[in-house]
């Protein structure tokens, strides 16, 4: 879903002291700072230096490669440049007194538009280059998670005016210059906090009489560093950079019969098992040097702090840094992730539950860490204690027995896919093949299925509290979502064919944080409804009569 192109705009325009009032004009777009001329050329020649490169690669063979390199640079500098003065000529964005607005296009114009009390999240991002020129790039939220405006290539103290302009504009009844009673307003330029924390130098409402007007719920500790190779993403990234360098096989010498006679009888002398050990060693290794060197860019300096006014902050990142605060009342929930790996050392992730904060609906809170934080942190989170340990409602061996099943179908059709062939087919590339290994893969295959299947069974199960439904679903990766009751728009009740067999459903809520679901599947019929029920008190009733 994409915010719509509307007509003009109307109403006097009006910025928090981004640019001083044009006299008697009304039409006051800005231009980004010229400073960006500097960083869209960068940015555009490394979003299309992989492919340029792999380009001129193949174009290069057969000529002066020396002199075509040059001609490549040269041409791609002066395209890179020329693209970048035509995006910053044709970016502008202004402030009305009811919406926030952004212009791009050349030939096709396109002005998109969010309305200033619609505002739910501020994220302000700054790479490397756009420190070095003292800018940053603040990407506005609504309710809208696929879309957001981003207005880059402001100075990183209008930033941090906008940020708190947006949210107090955003907040439920709260104009920009009227903090919620009981509450002073820190001037600009003051410290408010003791360790030297100024993302907020246009001031932040606290308490009046209050020493520290924000709760800091985590900060890092490098202590967790141990957790990242846990997790899989890291073996992802590697398995990438082989697949990358595996394209460059054609140029190895290894369509010459004599080069692959040789390497064959070096293999052969050498042991088969020292070969696969380092082979082994060598991706390890590379896993784990990816996985921690992407933790120390990715949290760097990570606090997660409730300001005054309840918003949530999350600051982050080594070369590229992220500030994103949520408007307190769109935190929905929390999802706390165990990946099979990362259970194994008692750890786990946090992720906040949110509208108006991107694709996904979902914003990183804790990267892989202790478990006992996690819980901590995420009952900060949620205000409620107990949502992420509780004990939950098992679904019943009915449940159990339709994991299983579910299951064992991927076994039947990957031995089916191999016995076809080895039994009824005339194949060559399965001659090898003993007539035994259908049955015995059968056996291996259905044993681990098992295994997973009944995994998949002991991590199902729901729970309630007072303010917060609890789903926990999940086998390689058990996942425990917590949806604010409060957030509960609608009920979905499915059945498949095999379901109303055995008395089961799927039970949906609906919500408009997070995927804007959240399942509990394989739920016992007569569980189902007195659930949804006692959640949300009064929305079944006239469907239930």
């Amino acid at each position: 879903m994409s915010l719509p192109d509307l007509p003009p705009p109307t109403g006097e325009p009006v910025a928090p002291t981004l640019a001083p009032p044009v006299p008697g004009g009304t039409d006051r777009w800005q231009r980004q700072s010229p400073r960006m001329l500097l960083v869209h050329p960068v940015r555009i020649l490394g979003s299309f230096a992989l492919p340029l490169v792999l380009a001129v690669l193949g174009i290069s063979r057969g000529t002066d490669e020396d002199r075509f390199w040059v001609f490549a640079v040269v041409a791609g500098a002066v395209l890179a440049v020329v693209a970048g003065v035509v995006s910053w000529y044709v970016t502008r964005y202004r402030f009305t007194d009811e919406q926030v607005q952004l212009r791009t296009g050349l030939l096709s114009r396109r002005v998109l538009t969010a309305p200033l009390d619609r505002v739910r999240s501020v994220d302000i991002e700054s790479s490397l280059l756009h420190r070095v020129l003292g800018l940053a790039k603040v990407k506005v939220g609504t309710g809208v998670d696929s879309t957001r405006i981003e207005l880059d290539g402001v100075s990183r103290e209008q930033a941090a005016e906008l940020r708190t302009f947006l949210l107090r504009r955003g907040g439920a009844g709260q104009g920009p210059e009227a903090p919620p009673a009981g509450y002073a307003v820190t001037p600009a330029g003051a410290d408010p906090a003791p360790d030297g924390d100024r993302d907020d130098p246009a001031g932040t409402a606290h308490p009046a009489g209050a020493e520290q007007p924000e709760t800091e719920l985590a900060r890092i500790d490098w202590g967790w560093l141990r957790y990242a190779p846990f997790s899989l993403s890291s073996l992802v990234v590697v398995a990438g950079a082989v697949g990358v360098l595996a394209q460059f096989g054609d140029d190895l010498p290894v369509d010459q019969v004599e080069v692959a006679q040789g390497a064959w009888e070096w293999v052969l002398a050498q042991a088969l098992l020292v070969l696969v050990a380092m082979t082994f060693l060598a991706v390890v290794v590379g896993w784990v040097v990816v996985s921690t060197v992407t933790y120390v860019l990715t949290w760097w300096n990570l606090r997660v702090v409730r300001e005054a006014r309840g918003n949530l902050r999350i600051t982050r990142g080594l070369l590229t840094t992220h500030s994103q605060t949520v408007e307190r009342a769109k935190v929905r929930g929390a999802r706390m992730g165990e990946p099979f790996l990362l259970r194994l050392v008692r750890g786990a992730e946090l992720t906040a539950l949110a509208t108006g904060v991107g694709t996904g609906g979902t914003t990183k809170v804790l990267p892989p860490a202790p478990r006992a934080v996690v819980t901590d942190v995420g009952h900060e989170l949620l205000e409620e204690t107990g949502a992420l340990t509780m004990t939950l409602t098992r679904h019943g061996p009915r449940a159990r027995r339709r994991i299983h099943v579910q299951h064992q179908w991927g076994t039947l059709f990957l031995v089916a896919l191999l016995a076809v062939p080895t039994y009824l087919l005339d194949v060559r590339w399965v001659q090898w093949l003993p007539s035994w290994a259908p049955p015995v893969a059968l056996v291996v295959l259905g044993a681990l299925n098992a295994v997973v299947a009944d995994s998949a069974w002991r991590n199902l199960g729901h729970g309630l509290t007072g303010r917060h439904l609890v789903v926990q679903t999940g086998a390689f990766v058990r996942s425990r979502e917590v949806l604010e009751l409060a957030g509960i728009i609608g009920w979905r009740l499915d059945q498949s064919f095999f379901q109303r067999r055995l008395g089961l459903a799927d039970l949906r809520a609906t919500t408009a944080a997070g995927s804007e679901v959240v399942t509990a599947p394989d739920i016992p019929l007569t569980l189902a409804v007195p659930l949804a029920r006692r959640a949300t008190p009064g929305m079944l009733e006239e469907f239930l009569a």
